[in-house]
């Protein structure tokens, strides 16, 4: 494998966005990019998604962070959608979006009439340098989600391939991998088995994840019934390629994506600004003295922090060729804390900092960490220093109380406020 080059192009950080606290909490943890999906048109129909009028106002937070828009359309479409597909194009360009995702060739032939760049999707199962040279030479195409089958070998070669049968056109062709997030058991996510079960898609983003539950064997004869195996044996663990995130920038990546676009704004927020730490880290400080050591204690740290938040247990995925055989040996979260609602922010006084807090749930006192969401602020947390009730000071925020929390950034109206707590504290209270 190549050696990563100093003072070389840092790869893209591409993170999801389901609605405007999660592009918000995208762009403040450090995204390069980000993508989201309209309503009914991508593969994540189930997701929150936004309007076709809220475009405009997507691509324009992105460039003011100086980030990019991309739209995902990765979905089939048929005939009675092509008028609304062209439309949403249209929409696209004229909103400032900067590219589009895609792999049905309708889409692709519309983006090209109407000269918005277009990234071939996973979906396409692109796996191979011929492919990614027919497509370019064909219809000038430059960016390419590879095919999660992808060995980080597989990826080398590709890049040399390229080389050798593009000359320096090469370089203008962009290699996009997913670094973090939910996988599917089937090749590149076509999957049928959601349409079977419940008549809705998968590859229409409509998919209910049969293959996350636990599944039985019965004798019809006897009625007997088994668990099947001690595993979810359908349902993978979660990407996390942090534990060797060098490798893929070594390989020559040059767009690392997170999946989640119907993940919360905290999983959005701190898996971004986990792998934008490392990515930072790593062109800073390579070549430097200790810098293996250094890295190693970055990456627990980081590790840490993304096991606090939403996943199925971590796997390294298919990029050192190995059988995955990693299950989530459960169906919901594996994330050491658990999110608990507080309250509602109600007043915000900018001049002394101090955000207004009605207290709806769980209570708080001096050295809990508050979690503030909301579409402009996206997601702050912040430690808990001091709590004042009626100008005041008080030692608990008890429920049903209004109190006073003083704040380093500012919050708004309406806000959501929320305490992250260890999972079996959770499960205590509720006992």
């Amino acid at each position: 494998m190549p050696m990563f080059i100093p003072g070389s192009r840092k790869p893209e950080l591409m993170a999801p966005a389901g609605d405007m606290i999660s592009l918000r909490a995208a762009l403040e943890a450090g995204a390069d990019a980000v993508y989201f999906g309209i309503v009914s048109m991508n593969m994540r129909a189930s997701a929150k998604n936004f309007a076709v009028y809220e475009m405009g106002e997507i691509a324009r937070l992105c460039h003011e962070y100086s980030a990019k828009a991309y739209l995902a359309m990765n979905t089939i479409i048929y005939d009675s959608e092509l008028e609304l597909a062209e439309e949403l194009i249209i929409q696209a360009v004229a909103a400032g979006v900067d590219a589009v995702i895609c792999w049905d060739f309708a889409i692709l032939d519309l983006a090209l009439r109407h000269r918005l760049p277009a990234f071939i999707s996973t979906q396409m199962s692109v796996a191979n340098s011929a492919s990614l040279a027919f497509l370019y030479k064909h219809f000038a195409l430059k960016r390419f989600v590879l095919a999660r089958e992808c060995t980080l070998d597989e990826i080398v070669t590709i890049r040399r391939n390229l080389r050798a049968q593009l000359g320096d056109a090469a370089e203008s062709i962009e290699l996009e991998v997913f670094a973090h997030g939910a996988m599917c058991v089937s090749v590149s996510g076509r999957c049928f088995m959601s349409q079977i079960a419940f008549n809705q898609s998968a590859n229409r983003g409509e998919c209910r994840q049969p293959c996350r539950r636990e599944y039985e064997i019965r004798d019809v004869r006897d009625g007997k019934e088994f668990l099947l195996g001690q595993d979810y044996v359908m349902s993978p663990r979660d990407l996390c390629t942090l534990p060797f995130l060098e490798k893929l920038l070594e390989a020559g990546v040059d767009s690392l994506k997170i999946e989640g676009r119907g993940r919360s704004p905290e999983y959005v927020s701190e898996v971004t600004a986990c792998y934008r730490a490392f990515i930072d880290f790593y062109h800073k400080h390579h070549g430097e003295p200790e810098f293996s050591a250094q890295l190693d204690t970055l990456k627990e740290t980081l590790m840490k922090r993304l096991d606090a938040v939403f996943h199925r247990g971590f796997s390294e995925g298919f990029y050192f060729g190995r059988q995955i055989g990693e299950w989530s040996g459960g169906n919901g979260s594996k994330a050491t804390h658990r999110k608990v609602h507080v309250g509602v922010v109600t007043n915000f006084f900018r001049k002394v900092m101090v955000a207004e807090i009605k207290v709806e749930g769980a209570g708080f006192a001096p050295g809990d960490e508050l979690m503030f969401q909301g579409p402009t602020t996206g997601v702050l947390s912040q430690p808990v220093e001091s709590i004042e009730k009626a100008f005041k000071p008080v030692d608990r925020a008890e429920k049903s109380s209004l109190v006073g929390v003083k704040l380093s950034q500012a919050v708004r109206e309406n806000d959501q406020v929320y305490i992250m707590l260890p999972v079996e504290d959770v499960e205590n209270a509720r006992q």
